[in-house]
Order: C-alpha cells, then structure tokens, then sequence
C-alpha cells in the first residue's frame, strides 16, 4: 500500500527518482549530525563483547549489508555476515546468539520478518539495534538500541539516498568501533561535497551513453570486496526500473561459467576502486573484451579498465572505503536515463509499492 506522500506523483517519469539521486549529499550530512549515536552504540558493542556482527535487511538494506562486512571485517576486524533470517524467524532453530550485535536494516522499519528476527535474537542474548529512517517504527522498538537513518522521506520506490546512507551508517558504526570515528565522519563530509559535484556532472553525461543500451534485455554487474554491494544494488536498480535481467558477480564468478554467456550484445558494468581488489577486477574486464563482451567502466580507478566502450568515474574519498558512496551514483543514474530510453518510468515499477515514513 502506498503512503499520501507517494500516492501523488509528479507529471515527469521518474522525477522522484531522480530528485531522491540529488538528495543524497543533504541526506548524508544529515546522518552525520547523529555521530554521537553511533559512537555510543558502537562503544556499548565493544563493552559488551558482541563483536560477531549479525546484519538483516531486504533489497537495497541486504546490499548495504553485503558492504558492511568488509566495512566490520576491515576496520575494527570484527566477524561480520549477512545473517539468515529464515533459519532463526522460520525454522526457529533459536541459536545462541550472545557475543553478537545484531542490526536490522529496514527503512521503514516496518519489514515484518526482520522485526521478528530482531525480536528473537534479543531474547536469544543478542545487543539488537535497528537501522532505520523512522525511529519511532515497530523495528525500533523491538531493538536495544536505534540509530536513526536520518534520510528524510523516501518517495521513489527505487531506493536511492536510504541506501547510501545506510553504507555510510554502517561504515560510520564500524570505524567507531575501531577507535577511527572521528577520522571517517570527516572523510564522510568530505564526500558530501564530492556527491554535490559529482551528481549533476554525471547528469549531463549519462543519458547519451544510456541511450544505446535501450533494447538491452541482460546485464552483468561486477564488483569485488567493499564494491560487491554495490554492483549489487546497481544491477537491483536495473532490474527494477528499467526491466534489465541484471546479474551482480564478483570478478571470480565471472570466470567460473559466467563467461560463456558473453557476446557483443551482451553488456558487463563494472566498478573498479584503487584498492586491494583492482587487479582482480583488471583480469575480469579483460576476460570481458575477450569475449567480445560490451564494458562499462566505473569507480574511482575506472580508467584502469582499457578498451572500455564507455567510461564512467568517480572522485577518490578520502578513505578507500567509502568509494561505494560515490560508486553506486552513475549506476542510480543510468538505470533512470536506460528507463527513460524504454520508455519507462522508474517512479511507477510494475508491481512494487513501498511504505515510507520518517521522523
């Protein structure tokens, strides 16, 4: 069911869509004006030991989950996972879940099966937090501990600027845990002011390199370590918006079978960062043109990907692990400029709704 505030939607396809890309720079600075929270739940974590991090989320929150375990496993060297909901709400299998933070992921917090989760792996010895746009919601008051998101109202169905501000969340929550909070959250205003310039030159570049792609059908989207999840959410955004058959791989998968699917028809985004993960990701571009595959490169080391038919970069953060924020952009923009080229809206996707509230 849809909410009054997305029941009206403007006369121009795709308008909340792409006002929701531009309202991430706002978004993200108004998360940071809620760092006390997050160093003070991080600090409770670490008191407590819970130092397994258990992360729960559907769609664009299981994306930004993908991410929050490098930003755990990286920073204050913690175990982190995409946890399974189904074993604990569905089979019941009541694990022990003490020496674990828990964290639901929902915007609205109104996701049924992760406020059950979150509900029993508190009772199960968990430090339960819940992650989300409305803290006053049922997830909020299921949980220990409520960080807000502090994204604004959400109204394209697509998600854009909760996403991004859940991967800053979690890096946030994560670099506190280390003892490095204060150093991101000035890395994190830093890409704030990279989002603002970087968002409206990528409008004016993306629409004529999406207009070629118009009667794609498939798609793979590559990413490795901390990008992962966001070829993830860039391909959830194709698949969404623009009717794309977009598969997300790592730059292995797409060695181990994949491969064989590609031809001069078939297009691969990729995102290369100037990380660890680079010549991985070097090797899989490469695989790609062998093949006679279409690439599209993007990410702060995009220019590292030769023979890209199209090239897409992003500015270098201050810190090699918030590139994800700056990363997931020409991929939000491009799914609304190929959904424009279909002839598509990307505010009305056929069958999805979303309930969206926030305080």
């Amino acid at each position: 069911m849809s909410s009054p505030e997305t029941a009206e939607l403007p006369a121009s396809p795709g308008a909340h869509f792409l006002a929701e890309i531009r309202g991430q720079p706002p978004a993200l600075a108004g998360l940071l004006e809620h760092e006390a929270a997050y160093a003070r739940v991080a600090a409770i974590a670490r008191d407590r030991g819970a130092t397994t991090v258990r992360m729960v989320g559907h769609g664009s929150s299981d994306n930004a989950a993908s991410y929050g375990v490098y930003a755990f496993g990286l920073l204050p060297r913690w175990t982190a996972l995409r946890d399974s909901i189904t074993l604990t709400v569905y089979y019941d299998t009541a694990l022990d879940m003490s020496g674990s933070t828990v964290i639901g992921l929902s915007q609205s917090g109104r996701t049924p099966d992760v406020i059950e989760y979150v509900r029993r792996t508190r009772r199960a010895g968990a430090f339960t937090v819940a992650l989300t746009n409305d803290v006053g919601s049922d997830l909020a008051g299921e949980a220990e501990a409520v960080l807000p998101l502090a994204a604004g109202p959400e109204q394209s169905i697509a998600a854009t600027k909760t996403y991004v501000n859940q991967v800053a969340a979690l890096a946030l929550l994560a670099a506190y845990a280390a003892g490095e909070g204060r150093r991101f959250a000035r890395g994190l205003r830093v890409v704030v002011e990279q989002l603002e310039e970087l968002i409206p030159e990528l409008e004016r570049q993306v629409p004529a390199i999406a207009l070629p792609f118009a009667s794609v059908g498939r798609m793979f989207v590559i990413g490795r370590g901390t990008e992962f999840g966001t070829a993830r959410e860039i391909a959830l955004k194709l698949l969404e918006t623009c009717r794309v058959a977009a598969e997300p791989l790592t730059a292995t998968d797409l060695a181990h079978g994949p491969v064989a699917a590609l031809d001069p028809l078939f297009p691969v985004w990729t995102i290369a960062s100037a990380d660890e993960t680079l010549p991985a990701v070097v090797e899989a571009a490469a695989r790609v043109r062998a093949a006679g595959g279409t690439l599209v490169a993007s990410g702060t080391a995009a220019g590292a990907l030769e023979d890209a038919a199209y090239t897409l970069p992003v500015p270098t953060p201050p810190e090699p692990l918030l590139s994800p924020l700056l990363s997931v952009v020409p991929g939000q923009l491009f799914a609304r400029a190929l959904a424009a080229a279909k002839g598509l809206d990307p505010d009305r996707p056929n069958g999805l709704s979303k309930v969206t509230l926030a305080r």
